[in-house]
């Protein structure tokens, strides 16, 4: 059976109220109409905002509201009527004393009959992550681009038929909701119960300026078209509105689609450099978040992309690589890294070594001298199609000259200690090419 959040007949409570309370009608608890789910995975904190329809009675009416098992913080706790809202008054919301983990609202109506209503909370124990696959086409110049979020339910609370959207940026909280959820008394300090003397004092008592701000920015809902990604900028944030709606009872996680980008060009290169990758060549995937490239609505949340390829006419795929990024802003590229290749190799070797021009100092020792070496790299393109491939070379001091007369490889300076070759080889093929590399050393590089 789903678990819900609580709200019912205060039965054992009015037993023990004095006999005027007793004439107050008391509103039964409807299932959902529905539910909506914000996340702010990076302050584990989410807003809850519940539509359900009350039948309320003329006069003074009172609705419990119970969180016992879940991660609610009670202070953030707001009840408003979506009808005739001249004629319905929440008047308060008070906590029993000597009775945990419930509230009691006291709601004044004009009439009696039905009223939509929305209940609005903050707790903890929801998360997000997103994932990605990318397939690539069979020439590898371009990839279709899956986005999705993994939703993590651990509040204590089923969530039916929620609709779910997912916050982009960083947030910062005063006070952790999930601590606030566990304090003894709702007002209390975290850790430390102060119980509140009298019902004036309660509601005198500050609330976590914070969750009132965060919570406003959210409660203005947009309504997206059916079966569709809405995204949406808040400032420093983006907020994407999850396509369709899902049930996600606590303790589960649920897969749900984020966005397709069909056609997204990308660049494929690899990359040799044995200081930074070791001595295995590296392959990344490189694209923009941009409009030219298909994507560059919103930034794009980091996580896991696994790459795939196309590996026949009957759509089966070839398992390319795996790359974990960050966020990527609007208008940023991106350049992945999928792992270390074994089907490119690049195999430098040092063929000759001199070393001359010693000079001496009056003792008769080194005090400068050169060194030449002669290299030749070796590559090898064993896959069914063209590639690039960057080699880099650090030299190990700034002072040196290098010649190189070759034609298979464009040659630049990177920095005062670092060489890159380029070069493309067809499908299936081997290069070579040779430089020599004159390095001065003590008074000689001065």
């Amino acid at each position: 059976m789903m678990k819900r959040v609580c709200l019912a007949v205060l039965v054992l409570i009015l037993s023990a109220a004095p006999a005027v309370q007793a004439k107050i009608d008391l509103v039964t608890l409807p299932t959902r109409d529905k539910v909506q789910m914000t996340i702010y995975n990076s302050a584990d904190l989410t807003l809850i905002r519940e539509s359900r329809t009350l039948t309320l009675k003329k006069g003074l009416n009172r609705l419990q509201f119970s969180w016992a098992g879940t991660l609610i913080d009670p202070t953030s706790l707001e009840l408003t009527p979506l009808a005739r809202a001249a004629d319905i008054h929440v008047q308060d919301l008070v906590y029993p004393p000597r009775v945990r983990n419930l509230g009691l609202w006291g709601i004044e109506s004009a009439f009696s009959g039905q009223v939509p209503v929305e209940i609005t909370y903050l707790t903890s124990g929801l998360s997000w992550r997103a994932f990605y696959m990318g397939t690539l086409d069979a020439q590898e110049k371009s990839m279709r681009l899956e986005g999705y979020v993994r939703v993590t339910n651990a509040s204590g609370e089923d969530y039916e038929n929620a609709r779910t959207r997912v916050i982009v940026g960083r947030v910062h909280l005063l006070d952790r909701i999930a601590d606030l959820a566990r304090r003894t008394e709702p007002y209390g300090r975290p850790g430390r119960p102060e119980p509140m003397e009298d019902k004036a004092e309660a509601e005198a008592a500050p609330r976590i300026m914070f969750e009132r701000k965060m919570a406003a920015r959210v409660m203005a809902e947009i309504p997206a078209r059916p079966k569709e990604i809405t995204k949406e900028g808040l400032s420093e944030y983006f907020l994407y509105t999850i396509e369709g709606t899902e049930t996600i009872p606590d303790g589960w996680s649920k897969r749900l689609p984020s966005f397709t980008a069909e056609s997204v060009p990308v660049v494929n290169l690899y990359k040799y450099e044995e200081e930074k990758y070791g001595p295995g060549v590296v392959r990344f995937i490189s694209f923009k978040n941009d409009d030219k490239h298909r994507l560059g609505q919103t930034p794009i949340p980091g996580g896991t992309l696994r790459v795939y390829r196309n590996a026949d006419q009957n759509g089966h795929l070839a398992y390319e690589g795996r790359s974990e990024f960050k966020y990527i802003p609007v208008g940023e590229d991106v350049e992945l890294n999928l792992g270390p290749m074994e089907d490119v190799i690049v195999e430098p070797k040092m063929m000759e070594f001199s070393s001359g021009r010693h000079q001496f100092d009056d003792k008769g020792n080194v005090s400068g001298w050169e060194e030449v070496r002669r290299f030749t790299v070796t590559v090898k393109n064993t896959r069914p199609r063209p590639i690039n491939v960057e080699i880099r070379r650090n030299l190990g001091t700034p002072y040196w000259t290098l010649d190189y007369q070759g034609q298979e490889a464009r040659y630049e300076k990177v920095d005062l200690d670092t060489v890159q070759f380029t070069l493309t080889l067809p499908e299936r093929s081997k290069r070579e090419f040779t430089y020599v590399l004159t390095t001065r050393h003590g008074r000689l590089a001065e």
